[in-house]
């Protein structure tokens, strides 16, 4: 194989946002990506209907929207269009449900007496939207150029772990609690409450969306502009050791594990023995359902919502949750579930349409989840059941079969500690890069972290640039190709 300047391991949204940065830089970029297409965590299939196409793994998408990486991307005008559902995120009760509206006015309003108290949190957020996203996405090595981020988040985080942030109905901390739940970790947490934060006020500015057709658009959209800059994709080609890229620097969208199978003992001992204290948080367990119809929610209004939360009140949440964390397998789990031809009516074809859910799950766990996110959904939505056509259930366990960026079924790539949240992989000035020469993580295992916002991919290539291509200004990753003048070191 010609060398070239970077090989890319892996083609999720970080690898990717990784070569899209690098190619920009005018550099020679090759993509390896073991399975047969691209994507990573934004795959779609056409699972048991050759019409109707299923999300593999992500669904909803808020960070894709936010974020500074896909900000810059404008994945508009590539013709990814973000759709927003009626409703953000819902969330049902026994008798009822709450609900997160785009609009916040229409949120305070379903609140009640914690209507005012949803304001107070989420307003100066909202306000400061830009900057509080681009400090919990950015690197975590530097200063906010909002300095009111920190301060707008500190209390609110604070809050959170003590009491909720003041809310005082059910309705409302079930509310807030169930968007922390996005964390898959310890419940309360000051990782678990910045998450809340970021995605709860995020559903009233940027919103939650789904791409239109499904994310894969959203790799198709990066692969389709690293190929306009003379980058090449390598699909079923599955890397086994580093001596087999002939590269100037290598770019790993790996987890710890991933690295060490690739590096074996060409790793440093002290390296190696800290990468091998990285731990990796619950496992979701994927369940598939080709359904007839729509959901028959108990509350009709949950069947506007892009995302359903079913997890109950508060309380029952966070049991839920800290069990998975202890390896505990309950048997009433905390669920995402989202309904795609909500959002994208063109999802359901004759009336088939797709019914994507996830269930939080001790590591590892080798449970069928079908039966338990069936009986999940039934509780909130009786007669679900008959309206299934065909259904698929992946466990925790067989998830890092699909992917081996999940092990155990992790799909952040590693543990949303407090610890990891800064430290991740290890304690580093510069996370991304590795004691190998030329040799980078670019991975979720790295700041900021689980999501699809491709920043990691992005602060890994940015380090690379500067370190070994000294290139000094950060290439414009916008439609037009042009020069920034934002220095790198």
């Amino acid at each position: 194989m010609t060398r070239v300047d970077v090989a890319v391991v892996g083609s999720g949204p970080n690898g990717l946002a990784a070569a899209v940065t690098m190619a920009r830089a005018g550099l020679t970029v090759h993509v390896h990506e073991q399975a047969g297409t691209i994507g990573g965590g934004l795959r779609a299939q056409a699972l048991f209907d050759s019409e109707v196409r299923h999300d593999v793994c992500a669904a909803v998408h808020p960070m894709a929207a936010a974020s500074a990486f896909f900000r810059e991307f404008d994945l508009a005008a590539r013709g990814v269009t973000l759709l927003q559902p009626p409703i953000a995120y819902a969330h049902p009760l026994d008798g009822g449900a709450v609900f997160a509206h785009h609009d916040l006015t229409e949120t305070c309003a379903g609140l009640g007496p914690d209507g005012p108290r949803w304001r107070r949190l989420m307003a100066p957020l909202m306000r400061h939207s830009t900057g509080v996203t681009d400090f919990l996405l950015s690197g975590q090595r530097s200063l906010p150029p909002d300095s009111a981020a920190p301060l707008l988040l500190g209390p609110r985080v604070v809050g959170h772990l003590l009491r909720t942030n003041g809310l005082r109905t059910e309705a409302g901390r079930a509310l807030l609690t169930g968007v922390a739940a996005h964390a898959m970790g310890r419940l309360p947490s000051l990782p678990a409450g910045a998450i809340a934060l970021l995605l709860g006020h995020l559903a009233h500015t940027t919103g939650w969306p789904l791409p239109r057709g499904g994310s894969v658009r959203i790799a198709d959209a990066l692969a389709d502009d690293l190929r306009a800059h003379g980058g090449t994709v390598h699909t079923d080609h599955r890397i086994t050791d580093l001596a087999e890229l002939d590269a100037r620097v290598v770019m790993l969208d790996t987890t710890p594990r991933g690295l060490v199978a690739l590096a074996g003992d060409r790793l440093p001992p002290r390296y190696r023995r800290a990468l091998d204290r990285y731990h990796y948080g619950p496992g979701a367990a994927k369940a598939d359902f080709l359904v007839d119809g729509p959901i028959p929610w108990a509350d009709p209004e949950v069947g506007r919502a892009g995302t359903v939360h079913l997890g109950g009140t508060r309380p029952a949440t966070l049991a839920t949750e800290n069990a998975a964390v202890r390896g505990e397998a309950g048997e009433e789990p905390f669920v995402l579930l989202v309904d795609p031809a909500v959002t994208d009516p063109d999802r359901a074809v004759d009336g088939r349409r797709p019914v994507w859910a996830y269930a939080h799950v001790p590591n590892g766990d080798t449970r069928d989840p079908v039966p338990l996110i069936t009986r999940r959904i039934e509780r909130y939505a009786p007669g679900f059941t008959d309206t299934i056509i065909a259904s698929r259930g992946v466990s925790a366990a067989a998830y890092e079969t699909y992917n081996p960026n999940y092990p155990g079924g992790d799909i952040g790539a590693g543990a949303v500690t407090l610890t990891q949240s800064v430290f991740r992989p290890v304690a580093a000035r510069n996370p991304y890069r590795t004691p190998l020469p030329g040799v980078y993580l670019c991975s979720a295992s790295t700041p900021p972290g689980p999501g699809v916002h491709g920043m990691c991919g992005y602060f890994a290539a940015r380090a690379a640039l500067h370190r070994e291509f000294n290139v000094s200004t950060t290439p414009h990753l916008g439609p037009v190709a042009e020069w920034r003048t934002e220095p790198l070191g």
